[in-house]
């Protein structure tokens, strides 16, 4: 199998590092108009191929991801439309907003590849993002499958209706700065409750990756782990407390509804 990335920015970065880090049997080449993102992978990943030509990286793949800014898909659809245009390949577009029949209406023509609309999060480097899809409604069961292999060295992958799709952008995308702006203000307090930044930074980090850890070995509710560690009149409950008179649950709630 054979992945070509349109675009080594961040998310196609993101994406054919998870590749590279991850596959034996999938070669992946990147396609980029610069070549000083492309000297990056390929030093970071020597069997990756580069190229600056759009078109001539598509041709010979199975898969064409096209992790390019939703403003230029226009532009690079329409490089690559007589490439495209294969019912035998599979376009998988990561561009927010722009979805399955729009990029059919890009590429036009009675010979239709696989169309498939993704929404990863940057984790997908590591091995530990998240992924939202869907499929147009011409791709059948087994190209949906062929995603599934493919998404599953980058992370978790879930196959949705494409009205879910800006909810997993929220959630899963966004996410990953809320995230990062939580870990960001939870150092700031250990800091001035006095750990060193470095110190409060790990403690942090660890913290979430434990809390992660018990919801998955445990299969519970927030809630429920929550209860564990809050007693009465003790202070986590009062740490609670006073993070919800701030506004933490509804601010989180709100930044999401904005993200749609």
């Amino acid at each position: 199998m054979k992945v070509a990335v349109i675009g080594a920015g961040n998310m196609g970065g993101a994406m054919a590092r998870g590749w590279a880090r991850a596959f034996g049997g999938v070669s992946v080449i990147v396609s980029n108009p610069s070549t000083c993102k492309l000297d990056a992978l390929r030093d970071e990943f020597p069997d990756i191929s580069v190229t600056t030509d759009n078109a001539d990286a598509a041709r010979s793949a199975d898969i064409v991801v096209i992790a390019v800014k939703p403003w230029k898909m226009q532009e690079v659809v329409g490089g690559m439309r007589d490439v495209l245009a294969n019912r035998c390949k599979t376009v998988v577009s990561v561009a927010a907003g722009v979805e399955p029949d729009e990029i059919e209406r890009m590429i036009g023509g009675d010979e239709m590849p696989a169309i498939i609309y993704a929404i990863p999060n940057t984790a997908v480097s590591t091995g530990h993002g998240m992924i939202f899809y869907t499929a147009s409604a011409s791709t059948d069961a087994n190209r949906c499958e062929q995603m599934e292999r493919l998404f599953a060295p980058l992370g978790v992958s879930r196959k949705v209706e494409l009205r879910q799709m800006s909810a997993g952008m929220a959630v899963a995308s966004c996410g990953i700065a809320y995230a990062m702006r939580y870990i960001r203000a939870a150092v700031e307090g250990g800091v001035e409750l006095g750990l060193r930044p470095e110190e409060a930074q790990i403690a942090v980090m660890q913290t979430l990756a434990g809390a992660v850890a018990l919801l998955d070995a445990n299969g519970t509710h927030p809630e429920q782990e929550v209860d564990k560690v809050t007693t009465p009149g003790g202070i986590t409950i009062r740490g609670l407390n006073a993070m919800e008179e701030a506004g933490f649950t509804a601010s989180v709630i709100r930044g999401l509804r904005a993200s749609r």
